[in-house]
């Protein structure tokens, strides 16, 4: 194989999309590609192996099998290089923010005018719809191997439902993967009290169980009015059933300890996401079996709801038992993903989990179990690496979503590549 083919292979000559940074993948690519002698790096360790992509999927794991490959696959040089599946961040505003401080930009307030009159509760509405494929922040995003995400909407005490997206193609069709994948609700500082926060949440729920029994007496109006809208109770069924999980957004110990308490008894699938002091709850969030979802660059006393947040927070979670994600919170720092997880491991928490902070654990919270792996049968949402993928030095010199190489492109990489040389006045 010529380097010309491998360089496009590896997605580094490739300029297809360059303008919009969010392109679809390369459609050129061959149905079969051998990862020939790379490191493979997961929750399992590292091992030299052989990797067979075809099509969408990765159809082998071999260790160092050699040989010839097979029939119409090209083969990738791997060797000194790291293999990774790609990197999942579960709470992002990808696609529903380009520009902050710009409104006609920004997507993530669900507030809708047939709501309760509060705008507290927003569970019916779909963010999904406004997601934007081509911002120009999918591209920026995947260059630092953040292949997959949660976009998530905001506002109220239950802001909506978010959606799953890989970061591909020019289309919501190809880049939405699930939606929604959770309903999101918040906790801790606002202008109304916790305890009035506490029960709005409370009360949907409950009446979304109740209106799930009911709806033919309600539609003949033989029951007493509800006060959530129905649309929202509609919304709010699957979570009451435990189908869909409920990710809340809480940093307090105490907090967290009164939604546990709150939710005890219920099939709720819980999800936290923040969590600055959730080691202080720990055994019991494992008892329980709630996932959390949180920042590890937040420690020291950030907020009266972060005061006893710590740097081995993710570590303590980990030992105890507790499912831990990592998220930067973030649309446009969303890139910084594995900057995060090396900062765990620094933390305390071992490299191998850290990786699985943000593969494996996210895609089975979420049941999206063939996303965040390299085994037979997974998504091939890959990323081949120079180096360990938590050092600040390596690179992403190869990557794979769908099994399609993706040109490590950007408007950033175009803004550079067409300002680089300024010709002389």
């Amino acid at each position: 194989m010529n380097a010309l083919r491998l360089s496009s292979l590896l997605g580094v000559a490739l300029t297809a999309g360059a303008a919009q940074g969010a392109g679809p993948p390369s459609t050129a690519g061959p149905p079969c590609a051998l990862i020939r002698g790379v490191t493979l790096s997961d929750g399992a360790g590292d091992r030299v192996v052989d990797v067979v992509v075809r099509g969408d999927r990765v159809a082998a794991v071999r260790i160092l099998a050699g040989g010839e490959p097979e029939p119409g696959c090209d083969v990738i040089a791997g060797a000194g290089r790291v293999l990774t599946a790609g990197l999942v961040d579960p709470y992002t505003r990808l696609g529903l923010v380009e520009v902050d401080l710009e409104a006609p930009t920004v997507d993530t307030d669900l507030r809708a005018p047939f709501q309760d009159p509060s705008g507290q509760i927003r569970a019916s509405v779909r963010a999904d719809l406004a997601y934007n494929p081509r911002s120009s922040l999918i591209g920026v995003t995947r260059l630092e191997g953040v292949t997959s995400a949660i976009s998530v909407p905001s506002g109220g005490v239950i802001s909506g439902r978010s959606f799953w997206v890989d970061l591909v193609g020019a289309r919501q069709g190809t880049a939405i993967q699930r939606a929604p994948v959770a309903m999101h609700a918040s906790l801790g500082p606002r202008q109304e009290s916790r305890a009035s926060a506490f029960q709005t949440i409370d009360v949907a729920l409950r009446e979304a169980r109740d209106f799930a029994t009911r709806q033919r007496e309600w539609a003949k109006n033989q029951t007493p009015g509800f006060l959530t809208p129905r649309l929202d109770l509609a919304a709010l069924l699957p979570v009451a059933k435990g189908e869909l999980p409920l990710v809340v957004t809480v940093d307090r110990a105490s907090d967290i300890e009164g939604l546990l308490r709150m939710t005890a008894g219920t099939p709720l699938r819980l999800v936290i996401a923040g969590g600055a002091e959730a080691w202080l709850v720990r055994d019991a969030l494992a008892q329980r079996k709630v996932a959390v979802i949180l920042d590890p660059l937040t420690y020291g006393p950030g907020s009266f709801d972060q005061l006893a947040a710590r740097p081995d927070n993710a570590a303590l979670l980990h030992a105890a038992g507790v499912a831990v994600m990592f998220s930067t919170f973030s649309s446009h720092g969303a890139r910084k993903l594995r900057q995060l997880a090396g900062n765990a491991v620094r933390g305390g928490l071992s490299h191998a989990a850290a990786l699985d902070a943000v593969t494996r654990v996210p895609a089975e919270v979420f049941g999206l179990a063939d996303h965040g792996r390299v085994a037979p049968g997974a998504i091939a949402d890959l990323v081949l690496w120079s180096g360990d993928p938590f050092e600040l030095s390596t690179r992403v010199e190869g990557l794979w979503i769908h099994g399609r190489s993706v040109p490590l492109t950007s408007r950033q990489t175009a803004l550079r590549d067409r300002y680089r040389h300024v010709p002389p006045r």
